[in-house]
């Protein structure tokens, strides 16, 4: 759908406050807390972000967009918005929902990570359930969106951990995370090496895996070029279609005349999600759980392989 960008503020060092609307004044359609949106920008590229407005705001979507150094032209689309701009976005999806009627949830954010779960925090506030969020960055400059966190209902639920500061400042994530229990939930989004280091401490602790919820903002590891070839078959016509070494399946496929639906094609969004028939995937996505990865009956072919000579899937 097209959206009009209402406004556009840098809120911490190198990030900027997106606030889109509907071109004609209507309410925006309906998300819950951890939804985000495909943005559709110029050149082709379409990239996935966190809504981080409270879901009971129908008026807009704020998006919070880091300037990223390695950036393959997103963020810096994003940045260059101006107020007016017309854009397309996709309706909301959401694969980081808040478990309900929990006892407790524990949200920690790292860096830019705090876009869902800022809007998990004010769902829950909203709901008088009882939650905490811990915010991790480098330096105070980093720190986004901090009227809001710093706002009457969430100022008591906040805290800010900041490295540089003394160390009594740091995150104990042993002290935080000691009493596992089921109707417990913990949230996590951020640097893949800050949410792993999260989620393995919560492991190391005793947390079941049902209780850990994640969200990812890095894209897969890059196709390395000594990967070997592999033959890809598509069940329903038959056609073999091969791929080659360092080559993507979906660009081994788009050769082939097959188009299938994307949109991030770096491995987190889960568009382009397939059923396999027979062979065993080589997963390289951080959209999959490893329960799901173990079962080897689906893989995302924007980045992911095939550990056999041969790939059949449902296409």
């Amino acid at each position: 759908m097209q959206v009009q960008v209402q406004s556009i503020r840098h809120t911490a060092r190198d990030i900027v406050a997106v606030e889109l609307v509907s071109p004609e004044g209507a309410d925006m359609p309906a998300f819950d807390a951890g939804a985000h949106i495909d943005v559709q920008l110029p050149g082709g590229l379409a990239r996935q972000y966190s809504i981080c407005n409270s879901p009971q705001d129908r008026s807009r979507y704020v998006i919070g967009v880091l300037k990223a150094p390695e950036s393959r032209g997103g963020s810096l689309a994003i940045h260059a918005l101006r107020q007016g701009d017309i854009i397309q976005i996709g309706t909301p999806r959401n694969q980081f929902a808040l478990v309900p009627h929990a006892r407790d949830s524990i949200l920690i954010a790292g860096g830019i990570g705090i876009t869902p779960i800022l809007s998990m925090a004010e769902a829950l506030s909203a709901e008088n359930a009882s939650f905490t969020l811990h915010y991790c960055v480098r330096d105070r400059s980093q720190i986004a969106f901090p009227e809001r966190l710093a706002s009457s209902w969430l100022e008591t639920k906040v805290f800010i951990h900041v490295d540089n500061e003394p160390a009594k400042s740091k995150l104990d994530l042993k002290k935080l995370l000691s009493h596992a229990a089921n109707d417990v939930h913990l949230y996590v989004c951020g640097p893949g090496g800050f949410i792993e280091w999260v989620l393995d401490s919560a492991r190391s602790l005793g947390w079941r895996e049902e209780c850990l919820h994640r969200e990812f903002f890095s894209p897969a590891e890059p196709q390395q070029e000594n990967s070997p070839p592999f033959q890809l078959v598509l069940a329903r016509s038959g056609l073999h279609v091969s791929v080659g070494s360092g080559q993507t399946t979906l660009a081994a496929l788009r050769s082939a005349g097959i188009d299938i639906p994307t949109a991030c094609e770096q491995g987190i969004c889960g568009t382009c999600l397939t059923r396999v028939v027979e062979g065993v995937p080589d997963h390289r996505d951080i959209y999959l759980s490893d329960e799901e990865k173990a079962s080897n009956d689906q893989f995302l072919p924007c980045c992911s392989r095939a550990k056999t000579e041969f790939l059949v899937i449902d296409l």
